[in-house]
């Protein structure tokens, strides 16, 4: 190409073939997210979303779990709800019907915990009635920045009209749907072990319970026997690998329809399960030893009715238990109903 030809002035970049667009080079998205969320809202796209599917002949329904109304929004909600969006707009432009109506849990626990920090008060400070209704004021209030901030992640729902667990016509549901379960026999009165915060002075679901781990020793412990048949001190031997719940001991259990050995070691005679014997002692370093007689665990539990506990001055009931099992220890076990489902039912 000559010298002072027009086309020599051109820069390279004009000489490319590319797509011209109106979009701005950055993408400045702290400030145009709001512009575009604003703009979604005006021009009211969920409605719009939710009119156009009216009559769609398929349906996507969420049931979403609700969050508590206890502060603000966190990671996980974050993800949680950005999930939910996902599959609530992928099903939507798939042509079905999704709608997404958000809610909230506004009682309980959560709220209660958050609100008492707030006042920096406990139970003993303040008035259940004035308590109940500080707590509502405090659940409505971050339903609000809550929804606010949902809104701000750009998800699509019913924002004006979330469900709350504190409306009058939610709890009236609640009430029905309790009615109707009593009158088709589902409601009933019993027993169960329910946990107990010291802290928060209030009844705790299992879900909300979180167990740290613990290495115990397993250990074996002689629990004298009430009544001696054989002329010497008699004892239940249990075996535990939770030594620290035998403060709560109130039994021994035995199982109805194993046999259990009486075995004479030196002064004593110790009971346990026969099909054990023989691993115990040589686990326990017992060489001399020999089995006086062999009876069944119902007729050990009806003959000799109770124990001593080894170190607190209380007896120890014998009873008998189909959850106790020769797998492993003495076939005794000690029977602490504050700790453990089984022991709670034998108890």
């Amino acid at each position: 190409m000559k010298p002072g030809n027009s086309e020599a002035k051109k820069g390279y970049k004009d000489t490319l073939n590319l797509p011209r667009t109106s979009f701005p080079m950055k993408a400045c998205l702290p400030e145009r997210e709001p512009v575009i969320l604003k703009k979604w809202e005006e021009d009211a796209i969920y409605a719009g979303i939710m009119e156009k599917r009216k009559n769609s002949g398929k349906q996507f329904i969420l049931h979403d779990g609700p969050p508590y109304a206890n502060g603000h929004i966190h990671m996980g909600h974050v993800l949680n709800k950005i999930l939910k969006d996902m599959c609530v707009k992928y099903f939507t432009m798939k042509g079905h019907r999704s709608p997404y109506v958000p809610g909230w849990d506004c009682h309980g626990l959560p709220v209660e915990h958050q609100l008492f920090k707030e006042l920096n008060m406990d139970k003993g400070d303040i008035g259940q009635v004035e308590f109940r209704e500080k707590a509502r004021d405090y659940a409505m209030r971050y339903v609000k920045i809550q929804s606010e901030e949902f809104r701000r992640l750009g998800i699509f729902g019913d924002w004006g009209n979330p469900y709350l667990t504190l409306d009058k016509d939610y709890e009236a549901d609640i009430l029905f749907s309790l009615a109707d379960l009593y009158e088709k026999g589902f409601i009933y009165k019993g027993l169960k072990p329910v946990n107990w915060c010291r802290t928060c002075e209030t009844a705790l679901a299992e879900a909300e319970v979180e167990y740290r781990d613990k290495t115990s020793p397993s250990i074996c412990v002689k629990f004298e026997a009430a009544k001696t048949t054989l002329g010497k001190k008699t004892y239940f031997v249990i075996w535990t690998t939770t030594p620290w719940t035998l403060f709560a001991n109130v039994a021994v259990a035995l199982h109805p329809e194993f046999l259990y050995s009486f075995v004479s070691v030196k002064e004593e005679i110790w009971i346990v399960a026969s099909e054990l014997t023989d691993a115990f002692m040589k686990k326990s370093g017992t060489d001399d030893y020999r089995v006086l007689e062999q009876r069944k665990g119902k007729d050990l539990a009806g003959d000799i009715k109770n124990s001593r506990h080894p170190f607190i001055d209380r007896d120890s009931v014998i009873v008998t238990a189909d959850h106790v099992t020769t797998d492993e220890g003495t076939g005794c076990v000690h029977i602490a109903p504050g700790h453990g489902q089984d022991d709670y039912t034998t108890g």
